[in-house]
């Protein structure tokens, strides 16, 4: 059974930070489609025990910004797949802090330990969490972690910021469902 919290406690903490990768869900407010997004790289930080954010990193799609922008709700989740079972859920309300907003580099540097440059960087996500909890994992596989795959860095380190616009308007400008995402263009 689960136990629900209304913050990140000090144990939940401990494993958040040893984990090498998490979940984001979040879902439009009318229909559509959910969309559920693995997370990988040095790319999560605690900011305090009600409030997370990570580097959102330019892919496929850019579901997540959009359903931000129209309810704000994000759910990120972290499994255990090595040492004891656990599930580690965080609910919120999230915003986005995109790349060329005045306010990310500023943001990024007020962080404890602030995210390395990425040139994939799209934005940073920043979670302001209303419940936490933990579940017992029994059923989550063990599986070894052995090394980050440094093909996305690899793929945008070689890109130029017109490259960057190109591939935000043609391929991140709305969710799969049309939802806008208002992501910066130069």
């Amino acid at each position: 059974m689960g136990t629900a919290y209304d913050s990140i406690n000090e144990p939940m903490q401990k494993f958040i930070e040893r984990q090498h990768m998490f979940f984001v869900s979040t879902a439009p407010s009318e229909g559509g489609h959910i969309n559920m997004s693995p997370k990988g790289y040095d790319s999560f930080r605690i900011i305090s025990p009600t409030r997370v954010c990570y580097l959102d990193l330019t892919g496929s799609g850019a579901e997540t910004i959009a359903h931000i922008n129209d309810n704000g709700r994000i759910t990120i989740m972290f499994c255990a797949f090595e040492g004891k079972p656990n599930i580690c859920r965080l609910y919120g309300t999230g915003r986005v802090i995109h790349r060329r907003d005045d306010k990310f580099d500023a943001f990024n540097a007020s962080l404890s330990t602030p995210f390395a440059a990425n040139m994939g960087a799209r934005a940073i996500i920043v979670a302001d969490l209303d419940r936490t909890s933990n579940a017992c994992g029994y059923a989550v596989p063990f599986m070894e972690y052995q090394e980050d795959r440094e093909r996305l860095n690899e793929h945008w380190g070689t890109r130029s910021s017109e490259d960057m616009d190109d591939y935000w308007k043609n391929k991140n400008a709305e969710s799969i469902d049309g939802l806008p995402t208002a992501i910066p263009i130069l």
